[in-house]
């Protein structure tokens, strides 16, 4: 598992703690990996999701750091979402 996944699972646990986020994404982070969002929180994982967002690096980590947000990065091509796009919106608000 790269380091980039590693940082991405406690930066995201972090973020989720106590949000009572009830459903599942998938974040594929090109070239890395993929990190699973449910109710337990983020963990290291390709399991099915509700929803998978699909971005590079660059993109997830800004996204994440509140640098770049995520509905400008999908408006703009840098992520893209498959799946229930309500529940992408909900991680969204979540994750702010």
């Amino acid at each position: 598992m790269s380091d980039i996944i590693n940082a991405a699972v406690t930066a995201l646990n972090e973020k989720l703690a106590g949000a009572g986020f009830d459903g599942s994404a998938k974040f594929e982070i090109e070239g890395e990996g993929t990190v699973r969002i449910d109710e337990t929180g983020a963990s290291a994982s390709e399991a099915d999701a509700d929803v998978t967002l699909t971005a590079d690096a660059e993109t997830f980590q800004a996204i994440l750091e509140g640098e770049q947000n995520a509905t400008a990065a999908f408006m703009t091509g840098k992520l893209s979402v498959d799946g229930d796009m309500g529940m992408a919106m909900k991680l969204g608000a979540v994750l702010s």
